[in-house]
């Protein structure tokens, strides 16, 4: 059976949307840039070679409707190229890639581009053309909903601040105080985690990490963006502190442990090592494992858990074997609950930040998060990644990585 590496990655600075640096980038033409700095990464590759292109995109409509992925082909000049899109939310791009490797694995083709974009600035809220109504009167038939998890058990009312019942879709930021409440995160550990995603990704800045990982994007007005808007300087567990809860008026859940509301793009050339052997091609990083699961929406930041749990069984690992591992910061509550189940060590997590600070645009996440790793594997030279995120509706998903180069 051929093995799926990774040899190429590509990601966009990262913009705060409606008022950050990608505001005016409509998401086809943010990914197609992104695709092709990808390529341009691996000049042995012949184009009409490549199989298929994916696209992940969270929240597909509007701008970033009409099937975008084969949109983006077409702009890239691959005519002969099919393309799809594809939504997990939050894990759209993660699950792109990891179509590509059991296309790999089934011997159903040899080269794969595996994209993301999210374009928050280009949704239209209220317009049924740009976001889904998620909303099926069946849910209607329960006010209240209970999960057990860790042998324990807890029961939620109606989340929603407007009074109406709760769907799949559930306001993110009532599944984080869920997820706080029923696994004893305090608001102290999630200002905390905050800082430190904050200073970690500053750091990192500084030590040029992020220059490396990123790909400048040109703007419509000939401007070149190169770096993410976030993340801020400067940041102390002091003025975190005093900002009030954003989603319950007594919950522990603020604008600063939280992840914002952005635009960015990323891509990654998954191939068989076959290919790749054949290509003269030192990958960067081989596919050993996915894993996905699901969970009750209202604690959808538990996702991580048993994604992660299922991937590492497939790899034949623990977390014990795991040097790096990356959980995607859509809130510090459901990472630090997550990270303490699965027993990480907080040395290993997040070493350069995450989504906290750089922020978390749906259909790029997993891409971005998979160059991210790859890149950290290298510059610490270690050799197993895992990366893992929880995903909106009530979902995990995660992927073990081996590093080659």
């Amino acid at each position: 059976m051929p093995e799926a590496v990774v040899v190429a990655t590509a990601r966009s600075p990262i913009g705060r949307a409606y008022k950050g640096s990608l505001r005016e980038m409509r998401p086809d033409d943010l990914a197609v840039q992104m695709v092709r700095a990808v390529l341009a990464k691996v000049p042995a590759l012949d184009p009409t070679e490549i199989d298929d292109l994916m696209l992940g995109c969270g929240l597909p409509g509007g701008r970033s409707g009409h099937n975008m992925g084969r949109v983006v082909a077409v702009l890239a000049g691959m005519d002969h190229l099919p393309g799809t899109t594809v939504t997990r939310y939050c894990a759209s791009s993660l699950q792109t890639t990891r179509m590509a490797l059991h296309a790999i694995r089934a011997g159903e083709g040899d080269v794969f581009i595996s994209a993301g974009v999210e374009s928050v600035s280009s949704y239209t809220w209220g317009n049924s053309d740009s976001l889904p109504d998620t909303f099926n009167p069946l849910f209607a038939e329960a006010q209240t909903r209970t999960e057990k998890f860790a042998g324990g058990g807890q029961t939620w009312a109606d989340p929603r601040a407007d009074g109406s019942l709760p769907d799949a879709y559930i306001a993110m930021g009532q599944t984080a105080e869920n997820v706080a409440q029923l696994m004893g995160v305090s608001r102290r550990d999630q200002d905390e985690f905050a800082v430190r995603s904050q200073n970690r990704a500053e750091d990192a800045a500084a030590q040029g990490f992020w220059a490396n990982d990123i790909t400048s994007v040109t703007l419509p007005d000939g401007s070149v963006v190169s770096a993410d808007d976030g993340p801020r300087t400067g940041v102390t567990l002091e003025a975190v502190s005093e900002l009030k809860p954003v989603f319950r008026p007594d919950g522990t859940v603020t604008a600063a442990n939280c992840c914002p509301l952005n635009d960015g793009a990323a891509a990654v050339v998954v191939m068989s090592d076959t290919k790749a052997k054949q290509l003269g091609l030192t990958p960067l990083a081989r596919i050993v494992s996915t894993g996905v699961t699901g969970l009750s929406p209202e604690i959808m930041g538990l996702g991580p858990v048993e994604a992660s749990r299922q991937a590492l069984r497939r790899a034949g690992l623990t977390i014990d074997d795991i040097d790096l591992v990356e959980i995607n910061e859509a809130f510090a509550a459901q990472v630090i609950a997550s990270a303490r189940e699965l027993g990480i060590d907080e040395t290993k997590l997040n070493v350069h930040g995450g989504a906290i600070a750089l922020g978390h645009p749906f259909g790029m996440t997993g891409a971005r998060i998979t160059s991210t790793l790859i890149n950290s594997l290298v510059r610490q030279d270690k050799q197993f990644g895992l990366e893992t995120m929880c995903v909106g509706g009530g979902q995990g998903m995660a992927m073990v990585l081996e590093r080659l180069s």
